[in-house]
């Protein structure tokens, strides 16, 4: 069995359909993900992502029945059985930091989305791992305004849970460019407020260097008028800012590099200077 690290984030080291251990660099330890979109789909295309024969799409109908019994099969290894050992894991990252709904694709497209975020809720609790553990949503957050989102949201909230909301340009040109998205500062900002108004909310922000470009200064200043926007909109307090750790499975990934880590840090204290609670996870 191959040691689990940062750059390992493959889906396959299970058996399961929805479940996949990740040692997460953000979270700082084992992050238990959640795989809705089982199907590879998205209804975004984003450049960097690491998803293989990725689709434009949705999440398929999911079942709840094996979602439940396999992630009571899977916390109890980890708990009670020699996971870590099998893994290969290092002593100081052998501590659940989260369970998160991530995965590949978006998976707000879920049809029964709340439903699906109940089940891992109650569970989790069950078992001991919330409120010790984070659980978390990642999101590009262009469903948020669902109704079945809305009420996940909420259930999220009951279980301590918060939202890593992905907000990789505030530019029309570069949404269009990184997440093959057209969506407007407008439409961002509304789901934003009532991502917030729901649950705990953070913004995290993918800086990749494409063609050589590095960090134009047009991104720059979108983003921290958009942020100057957000902070006093919204009760949001936390940004955090990632590059790449693992290759594109996308067709830009001949041109894709991480984004220079002095870079991330200045823009992290331009962040913090608007007031935000802002780091660079290098």
């Amino acid at each position: 069995m191959s040691k689990l690290t940062v750059t390992n984030h493959t889906r396959n080291v299970t058996d399961f359909n929805y479940i996949y251990p990740v040692l997460s660099r953000r979270a700082g330890g084992l992050s238990i993900g959640i795989n809705f979109n089982v199907n590879n789909a998205c209804n975004w295309r984003c450049i960097y992502c690491q998803v293989p024969d990725l689709k434009i799409g949705a999440a398929p109908e999911i079942n709840l029945d094996l979602l439940a019994q396999e992630l009571r099969l899977f916390l109890d290894d980890v708990l009670n059985g020699d996971f870590y050992d099998r893994m290969d894991v290092d002593i100081e990252q052998r501590v659940i930091k989260d369970i998160a709904i991530a995965g590949n694709g978006e998976p707000t497209s879920l049809a029964n989305f709340d439903k699906a975020v109940s089940v891992i809720g109650d569970i989790g609790a069950e078992c001991g791992i919330f409120p010790e553990s984070h659980f978390v949503l990642i999101t590009n957050g262009s469903l948020i305004h669902r109704e079945a989102v809305q009420k996940g949201l909420k259930i999220l909230n009951h279980f301590g849970g918060e939202v890593w909301f992905k907000m990789d340009s505030a530019t029309k040109e570069g949404r269009a460019l990184v997440n093959n998205s057209a969506q407007t500062n407008e439409s961002v900002l509304k789901n934003i407020m009532l991502a917030s108004v729901s649950c705990e909310t953070k913004i995290q922000i993918c800086l990749v260097d494409y063609h050589a470009r590095g960090f134009s200064e047009n991104e720059r200043e979108g983003f921290l008028n958009f942020l100057k926007e957000i902070r006093t909109t919204t009760t949001i307090q936390a940004v955090t800012i990632y590059t790449l750790a693992r290759p594109s499975q996308q067709p830009e990934a001949i041109d894709l590099r991480p984004m220079a880590s002095e870079i991330m840090q200045d823009f992290a204290l331009e962040i913090q200077g608007l007031g935000f609670e802002a780091h660079a996870v290098l």
